[in-house]
């Protein structure tokens, strides 16, 4: 084989491997999930590219403590609580500035077997605060934002909301972006917070 072949053919090869690093760079996560030994609840913590997201399970009973606390209509208190409901933390982790949109964010269930459906759509804060105040309530902390734009080390916390059963579950995809380029991790094998914590 001549030079010029072996030239274009390491090329090649390193053109190949780039393309496969920039799709790595968006499956690639690590991930870690704690359970508190005090309550069972657990913890689903991800640091992808330049972003880390904490999801934490929320009981039902809390949820209801917060929105009975704002004076929520009994039957609002109830329908956020029928929802499994995370406490969320993201952090950018990035040297520059980062974005993301709770839109862009899916979630898709699996059976009993295991396997995968198709994706659903996020329910988002703009989503919340319109029902709510169809029925005359204007309290919008709680929930995470639906947009967030965060400089170097900036932090946001709130809650994310999934239409689940209690049993259910799933993969929640999440997106952002850093310097004009959009990422795209998965936190797998995600479970809502029981109705309540097991007896002793």
């Amino acid at each position: 084989m001549c030079e010029m072949q072996v030239i274009k053919n390491q090329l090649i090869t390193v053109m190949f491997l780039s393309i496969i690093l920039v799709f790595a760079e968006d499956i690639v996560a690590k991930t870690v999930v704690h359970e508190n030994k005090a309550s069972g609840l657990l913890t689903w913590t991800s640091d992808d590219v330049g972003f880390r997201i904490e999801f934490i399970q929320l009981l039902p009973d809390f949820v209801r403590a917060i929105y009975a606390k704002h004076h929520f209509p009994g039957s609002e208190i109830e329908r956020i609580a029928g929802y499994c409901v995370f406490g969320t933390i993201l952090k950018n982790t990035a040297d520059g500035k980062m974005t993301y949109r709770v839109k862009d964010w899916r979630y898709r269930v699996k059976d009993k077997t295991g396997a995968t459906g198709k994706e659903h759509a996020v329910k988002t804060k703009t989503q919340w605060l319109e029902e709510w105040r169809k029925v005359g309530i204007k309290f919008s902390w709680t929930l995470l934002p639906d947009i967030g734009e965060f400089e170097v080390g900036d932090w946001q916390q709130g809650f994310t909301t999934i239409a689940l059963p209690r049993d259910s579950e799933f993969d929640l995809i999440y997106r952002w972006e850093i310097a004009g380029v959009m990422h795209t991790g998965t936190v797998e094998n995600m479970r809502c917070a029981p109705e309540s914590l097991a007896e002793e």
